[in-house]
Protein backbone atom coordinates (compact mmCIF):
# COMPACT_ATOMS: atom_id res chain seq x y z
CA UNK A 1 0.00 0.00 0.00
CA UNK A 2 2.99 2.28 0.99
CA UNK A 3 4.50 1.81 -2.55
CA UNK A 4 1.33 2.57 -4.45
CA UNK A 5 0.43 5.47 -2.42
CA UNK A 6 4.06 6.72 -3.49
CA UNK A 7 3.61 5.82 -6.69
CA UNK A 8 0.50 7.87 -7.09
CA UNK A 9 1.71 10.97 -5.03
CA UNK A 10 4.51 11.04 -7.50
CA UNK A 11 1.85 10.97 -10.86
CA UNK A 12 0.29 13.54 -9.13
CA UNK A 13 3.33 15.44 -8.67
CA UNK A 14 4.67 15.65 -11.99
CA UNK A 15 1.28 16.51 -13.46
CA UNK A 16 1.92 20.09 -11.29
CA UNK A 17 4.79 20.57 -12.27
CA UNK A 18 4.40 23.36 -14.49
CA UNK A 19 3.02 25.35 -11.25
CA UNK A 20 6.88 24.42 -9.25
CA UNK A 21 8.46 27.63 -9.96
CA UNK A 22 11.30 26.83 -7.92
CA UNK A 23 11.88 23.75 -9.37
CA UNK A 24 11.85 24.62 -12.79
CA UNK A 25 14.66 27.72 -11.95
CA UNK A 26 16.50 24.97 -10.04
CA UNK A 27 16.18 22.75 -13.36
CA UNK A 28 16.86 25.83 -15.86
CA UNK A 29 20.05 26.73 -13.64
CA UNK A 30 21.50 23.64 -13.80
CA UNK A 31 20.90 22.82 -17.27
CA UNK A 32 23.03 26.56 -17.45
CA UNK A 33 25.62 25.67 -15.87
CA UNK A 34 26.06 22.43 -17.66
CA UNK A 35 26.45 24.59 -21.10
CA UNK A 36 28.79 26.71 -19.39
CA UNK A 37 30.73 23.51 -18.72
CA UNK A 38 30.69 22.23 -22.18
CA UNK A 39 32.01 26.09 -23.72
CA UNK A 40 34.99 25.75 -21.33
CA UNK A 41 35.94 22.22 -22.75
CA UNK A 42 36.30 24.07 -26.42
CA UNK A 43 38.35 26.55 -25.32
CA UNK A 44 41.88 25.81 -25.55
CA UNK A 45 44.73 26.77 -23.14
CA UNK A 46 47.00 29.68 -24.36
CA UNK A 47 50.32 28.84 -26.93
CA UNK A 48 48.14 25.54 -28.06
CA UNK A 49 47.06 25.02 -31.56
CA UNK A 50 44.12 23.21 -31.76
CA UNK A 51 44.57 22.15 -35.24
CA UNK A 52 47.99 20.67 -34.82
CA UNK A 53 47.11 19.00 -31.49
CA UNK A 54 44.26 16.99 -33.15
CA UNK A 55 46.16 15.69 -35.38
CA UNK A 56 48.97 14.77 -33.34
CA UNK A 57 46.08 13.50 -31.37
CA UNK A 58 45.07 10.68 -34.03
CA UNK A 59 48.24 10.07 -35.23
CA UNK A 60 49.94 8.96 -31.57
CA UNK A 61 46.50 7.53 -31.04
CA UNK A 62 46.42 8.62 -27.73
CA UNK A 63 42.72 7.89 -27.27
CA UNK A 64 43.13 4.55 -25.54
CA UNK A 65 44.78 3.39 -22.52
CA UNK A 66 45.11 5.46 -19.47
CA UNK A 67 44.61 8.70 -21.58
CA UNK A 68 41.57 8.10 -22.73
CA UNK A 69 40.45 7.09 -19.53
CA UNK A 70 41.73 10.29 -18.45
CA UNK A 71 39.71 11.93 -21.30
CA UNK A 72 36.47 10.43 -20.63
CA UNK A 73 36.43 11.73 -17.09
CA UNK A 74 36.93 15.20 -18.24
CA UNK A 75 34.49 15.19 -20.92
CA UNK A 76 36.70 15.26 -23.92
CA UNK A 77 38.97 18.24 -22.52
CA UNK A 78 42.01 16.20 -22.61
CA UNK A 79 41.94 15.56 -25.85
CA UNK A 80 41.41 19.27 -26.64
CA UNK A 81 43.56 20.35 -24.16
CA UNK A 82 41.36 22.86 -22.74
CA UNK A 83 40.96 25.24 -19.79
CA UNK A 84 39.10 22.18 -18.09
CA UNK A 85 41.64 19.58 -19.45
CA UNK A 86 42.54 17.96 -15.35
CA UNK A 87 38.73 18.01 -15.05
CA UNK A 88 37.83 17.71 -11.29
CA UNK A 89 39.74 14.40 -10.23
CA UNK A 90 41.92 16.24 -8.79
CA UNK A 91 39.90 17.59 -6.15
CA UNK A 92 38.57 13.97 -6.07
CA UNK A 93 41.63 12.57 -4.97
CA UNK A 94 42.46 15.60 -2.88
CA UNK A 95 39.27 14.62 -1.09
CA UNK A 96 39.76 10.84 -0.30
CA UNK A 97 43.43 11.71 0.92
CA UNK A 98 41.77 13.97 3.11
CA UNK A 99 38.96 11.70 4.32
CA UNK A 100 41.41 9.08 4.47
CA UNK A 101 43.24 11.31 6.48
CA UNK A 102 40.94 12.25 8.86
CA UNK A 103 39.68 8.65 9.70
CA UNK A 104 43.16 8.16 10.90
CA UNK A 105 45.03 11.33 12.71
CA UNK A 106 43.42 12.37 15.70
CA UNK A 107 43.39 16.17 14.88
CA UNK A 108 41.12 15.64 11.79
CA UNK A 109 39.47 13.35 13.81
CA UNK A 110 38.51 16.00 16.08
CA UNK A 111 37.91 18.53 13.24
CA UNK A 112 35.31 15.98 11.73
CA UNK A 113 33.65 15.85 14.62
CA UNK A 114 33.25 19.80 15.48
CA UNK A 115 29.99 19.58 13.25
CA UNK A 116 29.94 22.44 10.35
CA UNK A 117 33.08 24.53 11.49
CA UNK A 118 34.91 21.27 11.08
CA UNK A 119 33.70 20.10 8.02
CA UNK A 120 34.44 23.89 6.52
CA UNK A 121 38.21 23.56 7.95
CA UNK A 122 38.47 19.90 6.00
CA UNK A 123 36.77 21.55 2.74
CA UNK A 124 39.14 24.05 2.53
CA UNK A 125 42.72 21.59 3.23
CA UNK A 126 41.03 19.76 0.09
CA UNK A 127 40.74 22.78 -1.66
CA UNK A 128 44.71 23.29 -0.87
CA UNK A 129 45.21 19.56 -1.62
CA UNK A 130 43.26 20.08 -5.20
CA UNK A 131 45.72 23.30 -6.13
CA UNK A 132 48.92 20.88 -5.21
CA UNK A 133 47.69 18.32 -7.66
CA UNK A 134 46.44 20.34 -9.96
CA UNK A 135 50.11 22.17 -9.96
CA UNK A 136 51.63 18.45 -10.17
CA UNK A 137 49.63 17.40 -12.87
CA UNK A 138 49.36 20.36 -15.03
CA UNK A 139 53.54 20.26 -15.31
CA UNK A 140 54.00 16.71 -16.32
CA UNK A 141 51.18 17.40 -18.78
CA UNK A 142 52.73 20.13 -20.45
CA UNK A 143 55.88 18.88 -20.42
CA UNK A 144 54.47 15.33 -22.25
CA UNK A 145 52.61 17.74 -24.62
CA UNK A 146 55.87 19.30 -26.01
CA UNK A 147 57.81 15.83 -25.58
CA UNK A 148 54.91 14.22 -28.12
CA UNK A 149 54.79 16.98 -30.15
CA UNK A 150 59.31 16.93 -30.57
CA UNK A 151 59.11 13.36 -31.18
CA UNK A 152 55.85 12.93 -34.14
CA UNK A 153 57.53 15.94 -35.55
CA UNK A 154 53.70 17.98 -34.74
CA UNK A 155 54.88 21.00 -32.63
CA UNK A 156 51.02 21.77 -30.95
CA UNK A 157 52.86 24.25 -28.81
CA UNK A 158 53.24 27.35 -30.35
CA UNK A 159 55.88 28.66 -28.33
CA UNK A 160 58.02 25.57 -26.19
CA UNK A 161 59.52 26.76 -22.60
CA UNK A 162 59.37 27.90 -19.19
CA UNK A 163 56.83 30.26 -19.76
CA UNK A 164 54.42 28.20 -22.04
CA UNK A 165 54.32 25.70 -18.82
CA UNK A 166 53.98 28.01 -16.01
CA UNK A 167 50.80 30.21 -17.65
CA UNK A 168 49.14 26.16 -18.79
CA UNK A 169 49.92 25.21 -14.94
CA UNK A 170 47.95 28.45 -13.98
CA UNK A 171 45.27 28.16 -16.36
CA UNK A 172 44.46 24.66 -15.50
CA UNK A 173 44.78 25.11 -11.91
CA UNK A 174 41.93 27.95 -12.44
CA UNK A 175 40.06 25.77 -14.80
CA UNK A 176 39.43 22.93 -12.19
CA UNK A 177 38.55 25.56 -9.45
CA UNK A 178 36.48 27.38 -11.56
CA UNK A 179 34.58 24.11 -12.32
CA UNK A 180 34.62 23.30 -8.22
CA UNK A 181 32.58 26.35 -8.00
CA UNK A 182 30.52 25.83 -10.59
CA UNK A 183 29.18 22.21 -8.86
CA UNK A 184 28.83 24.17 -5.73
CA UNK A 185 26.66 26.46 -7.49
CA UNK A 186 24.84 23.43 -8.75
CA UNK A 187 24.35 21.47 -5.78
CA UNK A 188 23.09 24.99 -3.75
CA UNK A 189 21.15 26.83 -6.42
CA UNK A 190 20.28 23.67 -8.92
CA UNK A 191 19.15 20.26 -8.46
CA UNK A 192 21.76 17.48 -7.59
CA UNK A 193 25.32 17.04 -6.74
CA UNK A 194 27.04 19.31 -8.78
CA UNK A 195 30.54 17.36 -9.23
CA UNK A 196 28.54 14.04 -10.29
CA UNK A 197 26.59 15.92 -12.95
CA UNK A 198 29.59 17.54 -14.07
CA UNK A 199 31.43 13.98 -14.59
CA UNK A 200 27.93 12.63 -16.10
CA UNK A 201 27.84 15.71 -18.28
CA UNK A 202 31.11 15.14 -20.18
CA UNK A 203 30.50 11.78 -20.26
CA UNK A 204 26.86 11.98 -21.95
CA UNK A 205 28.31 14.69 -24.21
CA UNK A 206 30.63 11.63 -26.32
CA UNK A 207 27.84 9.52 -26.26
CA UNK A 208 26.67 10.95 -29.61
CA UNK A 209 30.61 10.45 -31.47
CA UNK A 210 31.18 7.45 -29.86
CA UNK A 211 28.21 5.44 -30.83
CA UNK A 212 28.67 7.18 -34.86
CA UNK A 213 32.09 5.61 -34.57
CA UNK A 214 30.89 2.08 -33.06
CA UNK A 215 28.06 1.78 -36.19
CA UNK A 216 30.88 3.63 -38.61
CA UNK A 217 33.08 0.77 -37.53
CA UNK A 218 30.33 -2.16 -38.44
CA UNK A 219 29.77 -0.41 -41.79
CA UNK A 220 33.23 -0.29 -43.13
CA UNK A 221 33.50 -3.96 -41.41
CA UNK A 222 36.57 -3.05 -39.02
CA UNK A 223 33.30 -4.28 -36.13
CA UNK A 224 31.33 -7.38 -36.88
CA UNK A 225 27.89 -6.98 -36.90
CA UNK A 226 27.52 -9.86 -33.84
CA UNK A 227 30.05 -7.84 -32.00
CA UNK A 228 28.04 -4.64 -32.03
CA UNK A 229 24.61 -6.43 -31.29
CA UNK A 230 26.23 -8.12 -28.50
CA UNK A 231 27.17 -5.09 -27.20
CA UNK A 232 23.97 -3.21 -27.57
CA UNK A 233 22.51 -6.11 -25.68
CA UNK A 234 25.28 -6.02 -22.75
CA UNK A 235 24.72 -2.18 -22.41
CA UNK A 236 20.73 -2.89 -22.15
CA UNK A 237 21.45 -5.57 -19.37
CA UNK A 238 23.99 -3.68 -17.13
CA UNK A 239 21.34 -0.27 -16.81
CA UNK A 240 19.14 -2.72 -15.57
CA UNK A 241 21.12 -4.66 -13.57
CA UNK A 242 22.02 -1.15 -12.34
CA UNK A 243 18.65 0.38 -11.57
CA UNK A 244 17.94 -3.19 -9.71
CA UNK A 245 21.12 -3.28 -7.80
CA UNK A 246 20.98 1.00 -6.75
CA UNK A 247 17.14 0.46 -5.70
CA UNK A 248 17.36 -2.52 -3.80
CA UNK A 249 17.88 -2.59 0.37
CA UNK A 250 17.35 -4.36 2.97
CA UNK A 251 14.44 -3.22 5.62
CA UNK A 252 15.26 -3.24 9.08
CA UNK A 253 11.69 -3.34 11.35
CA UNK A 254 11.71 -0.59 14.05
CA UNK A 255 8.85 -0.94 16.68
CA UNK A 256 8.14 1.60 19.44
CA UNK A 257 6.79 1.43 22.62
CA UNK A 258 2.71 0.56 22.99
CA UNK A 259 0.72 3.78 22.95
CA UNK A 260 -2.53 4.27 23.88
CA UNK A 261 -5.60 5.48 21.45
CA UNK A 262 -8.69 7.37 21.27
CA UNK A 263 -10.80 4.35 21.82
CA UNK A 264 -8.98 2.61 24.55
CA UNK A 265 -7.02 0.75 23.32
CA UNK A 266 -3.45 0.24 23.14
CA UNK A 267 -1.27 0.27 19.34
CA UNK A 268 2.38 -0.09 18.52
CA UNK A 269 4.01 2.00 15.99
CA UNK A 270 6.27 0.25 13.68
CA UNK A 271 8.48 1.42 10.82
CA UNK A 272 11.59 0.39 9.00
CA UNK A 273 15.21 1.21 8.48
CA UNK A 274 16.13 0.92 5.04
CA UNK A 275 19.80 -0.03 4.14
CA UNK A 276 20.78 0.14 0.90
CA UNK A 277 22.70 -2.59 -1.06
CA UNK A 278 24.85 0.07 -2.20
CA UNK A 279 25.23 2.58 0.06
CA UNK A 280 28.24 4.35 -1.35
CA UNK A 281 26.60 5.11 -4.54
CA UNK A 282 29.16 5.91 -7.41
CA UNK A 283 32.24 6.63 -5.15
CA UNK A 284 34.23 3.51 -5.52
CA UNK A 285 34.60 3.31 -9.11
CA UNK A 286 34.88 7.18 -8.62
CA UNK A 287 37.61 7.51 -6.19
CA UNK A 288 39.36 4.01 -7.47
CA UNK A 289 39.85 5.67 -10.76
CA UNK A 290 40.90 8.82 -9.52
CA UNK A 291 43.48 6.94 -7.69
CA UNK A 292 44.74 5.59 -10.51
CA UNK A 293 44.86 8.31 -12.61
CA UNK A 294 46.92 10.47 -10.93
CA UNK A 295 50.12 8.63 -10.73
CA UNK A 296 49.32 6.90 -14.23
CA UNK A 297 48.77 10.20 -15.82
CA UNK A 298 51.86 11.74 -14.36
CA UNK A 299 53.97 8.69 -15.41
CA UNK A 300 52.54 8.74 -19.27
CA UNK A 301 53.41 12.30 -20.31
CA UNK A 302 56.97 12.17 -18.25
CA UNK A 303 57.89 8.84 -19.99
CA UNK A 304 58.35 11.09 -23.21
CA UNK A 305 60.02 13.88 -21.55
CA UNK A 306 62.73 11.43 -20.08
CA UNK A 307 64.99 9.47 -22.22
CA UNK A 308 64.04 5.84 -22.61
CA UNK A 309 67.69 4.71 -22.87
CA UNK A 310 68.18 5.69 -18.96
CA UNK A 311 67.22 3.33 -16.11
CA UNK A 312 64.59 6.14 -14.67
CA UNK A 313 63.18 6.17 -18.59
CA UNK A 314 63.13 2.30 -18.62
CA UNK A 315 61.26 1.79 -15.54
CA UNK A 316 58.33 4.51 -16.50
CA UNK A 317 58.13 2.65 -19.88
CA UNK A 318 57.56 -0.16 -17.97
CA UNK A 319 55.17 0.80 -15.62
CA UNK A 320 52.88 2.46 -17.63
CA UNK A 321 53.22 -1.13 -20.08
CA UNK A 322 51.84 -2.73 -17.28
CA UNK A 323 49.62 -0.38 -15.78
CA UNK A 324 47.42 0.65 -19.18
CA UNK A 325 43.47 0.12 -19.27
CA UNK A 326 42.60 -3.32 -19.95
CA UNK A 327 46.02 -4.73 -18.96
CA UNK A 328 45.37 -7.87 -15.70
CA UNK A 329 47.27 -5.79 -13.26
CA UNK A 330 45.25 -2.50 -13.61
CA UNK A 331 41.81 -4.22 -13.97
CA UNK A 332 43.27 -5.67 -10.41
CA UNK A 333 44.48 -2.57 -8.81
CA UNK A 334 40.74 -1.21 -9.84
CA UNK A 335 38.73 -4.27 -8.55
CA UNK A 336 40.71 -3.96 -5.28
CA UNK A 337 40.02 -0.31 -5.15
CA UNK A 338 36.20 -0.31 -5.84
CA UNK A 339 36.26 -2.75 -2.84
CA UNK A 340 38.23 -1.17 -0.27
CA UNK A 341 36.18 2.35 -1.29
CA UNK A 342 33.01 0.12 -1.10
CA UNK A 343 33.30 -0.53 2.61
CA UNK A 344 35.60 2.84 3.24
CA UNK A 345 32.53 4.97 2.01
CA UNK A 346 29.90 3.20 4.00
CA UNK A 347 31.39 3.24 6.88
CA UNK A 348 32.04 6.67 6.44
CA UNK A 349 27.91 7.57 5.34
CA UNK A 350 26.57 5.17 8.29
CA UNK A 351 27.62 4.78 11.43
CA UNK A 352 25.80 2.22 13.65
CA UNK A 353 26.68 3.39 16.85
CA UNK A 354 24.80 6.94 16.01
CA UNK A 355 21.97 5.51 14.47
CA UNK A 356 21.72 2.80 17.36
CA UNK A 357 21.77 5.85 20.03
CA UNK A 358 18.85 7.79 17.99
CA UNK A 359 16.84 4.77 18.23
CA UNK A 360 17.27 4.49 21.60
CA UNK A 361 16.15 8.19 22.65
CA UNK A 362 13.34 7.92 20.28
CA UNK A 363 12.46 4.51 22.26
CA UNK A 364 12.50 2.46 18.95
CA UNK A 365 14.07 -0.87 18.71
CA UNK A 366 14.45 -3.89 16.80
CA UNK A 367 12.74 -7.08 17.74
CA UNK A 368 14.86 -9.08 19.45
CA UNK A 369 17.86 -7.12 19.67
CA UNK A 370 18.65 -5.17 22.39
CA UNK A 371 18.86 -1.75 22.86
CA UNK A 372 22.36 0.06 22.76
CA UNK A 373 25.55 -1.63 22.02
CA UNK A 374 23.80 -4.46 21.03
CA UNK A 375 22.12 -3.38 18.51
CA UNK A 376 24.99 -1.07 16.93
CA UNK A 377 26.57 -4.31 17.12
CA UNK A 378 23.58 -6.03 14.99
CA UNK A 379 23.25 -2.82 12.62
CA UNK A 380 27.13 -3.02 11.69
CA UNK A 381 27.09 -7.21 11.29
CA UNK A 382 23.60 -6.61 8.99
CA UNK A 383 25.43 -3.57 6.84
CA UNK A 384 28.76 -5.44 6.63
CA UNK A 385 27.02 -8.77 4.49
CA UNK A 386 24.94 -6.29 2.48
CA UNK A 387 28.18 -4.56 1.14
CA UNK A 388 30.31 -7.38 0.62
CA UNK A 389 27.51 -8.13 -1.88
CA UNK A 390 27.39 -4.45 -3.16
CA UNK A 391 31.06 -4.42 -3.41
CA UNK A 392 30.94 -7.98 -5.24
CA UNK A 393 28.33 -6.08 -8.04
CA UNK A 394 29.69 -3.09 -7.97
CA UNK A 395 33.27 -4.71 -9.12
CA UNK A 396 32.11 -6.99 -11.99
CA UNK A 397 29.85 -3.81 -13.20
CA UNK A 398 32.33 -1.59 -13.47
CA UNK A 399 35.59 -4.80 -14.38
CA UNK A 400 34.14 -7.34 -16.47
CA UNK A 401 32.39 -4.89 -19.49
CA UNK A 402 35.39 -2.90 -19.42
CA UNK A 403 38.19 -5.41 -19.62
CA UNK A 404 35.82 -7.08 -22.46
CA UNK A 405 35.62 -3.63 -24.03
CA UNK A 406 39.85 -2.91 -23.52
CA UNK A 407 40.30 -6.60 -25.30
CA UNK A 408 38.65 -5.91 -28.23
CA UNK A 409 39.77 -2.08 -28.75
CA UNK A 410 35.86 -0.36 -28.46
CA UNK A 411 35.43 2.96 -26.89
CA UNK A 412 36.11 3.56 -23.25
CA UNK A 413 32.87 5.17 -22.80
CA UNK A 414 30.63 2.24 -23.59
CA UNK A 415 32.21 0.41 -20.08
CA UNK A 416 30.46 -0.39 -16.97
CA UNK A 417 32.24 2.86 -15.16
CA UNK A 418 30.65 5.07 -17.48
CA UNK A 419 27.14 3.60 -17.56
CA UNK A 420 27.45 3.04 -13.83
CA UNK A 421 28.02 6.86 -13.41
CA UNK A 422 25.35 8.01 -15.78
CA UNK A 423 22.84 5.56 -14.65
CA UNK A 424 23.64 6.33 -10.93
CA UNK A 425 23.51 10.03 -11.34
CA UNK A 426 20.37 9.96 -13.02
CA UNK A 427 18.25 8.22 -10.75
CA UNK A 428 19.40 10.51 -7.86
CA UNK A 429 18.66 13.43 -10.02
CA UNK A 430 15.12 12.46 -10.75
CA UNK A 431 14.60 11.04 -7.00
CA UNK A 432 14.95 14.87 -6.07
CA UNK A 433 13.23 16.27 -8.53
CA UNK A 434 10.59 14.09 -7.31
CA UNK A 435 11.02 15.11 -3.60
CA UNK A 436 11.01 19.04 -4.44
CA UNK A 437 7.54 17.99 -6.33
CA UNK A 438 6.20 16.38 -3.83
CA UNK A 439 7.64 19.29 -1.21
CA UNK A 440 5.28 21.95 -3.61
CA UNK A 441 2.13 19.33 -3.64
CA UNK A 442 1.89 18.87 -0.21
CA UNK A 443 2.88 23.23 0.61
CA UNK A 444 -0.04 23.45 -1.95
CA UNK A 445 -2.42 21.36 0.38
CA UNK A 446 -1.38 23.16 3.53
CA UNK A 447 -2.61 26.53 1.96
CA UNK A 448 -5.06 25.18 1.03
CA UNK A 449 -6.58 24.06 4.60
CA UNK A 450 -4.94 27.26 5.68
CA UNK A 451 -7.63 29.03 3.43
CA UNK A 452 -10.65 26.64 4.91
CA UNK A 453 -9.79 27.23 8.15
CA UNK A 454 -9.95 30.79 7.94
CA UNK A 455 -13.38 30.34 6.11
CA UNK A 456 -14.72 28.51 8.68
Amino acid sequence: MASRADNIASSLSFANFSKATELKQRIWFTIGALIVFRFLSFVPLPGVNPAALAELYSQQELGGGIIGMFNMFSGGSLERMSLIALGVMPYITASIVVQLASSLHPSLMALKKEGEAGRKKLNQYTRYGTVFLCAIQGWFLASGLEAFGAQAGIQPVVDPGMMFKVVAVINLIGGTMFLLWLGEQITARGIGNGVSLIIMAGIVAQFPTFTAQLFEGGRSGSISSALIAFLVIMIIALILVICFFERAQRRLLIQYPKRATQRGGMQADRSHLPLKLNTAGVIPPIFASSLLLLPLTITQFAGNSIDTTSASGSVIQTLNQYLQHGQPLYMLLYGVGIMFFCFFYTAVVFNPEDTADNLKKQGGFIPGIRPGKRTADYLDYVLSRITVVGAIYLTAVCVVPEYFIASNGLPLLLGGTSLLITVNVTVDTISQIQSHLLAHQYGDLIKKAKLKGRMR
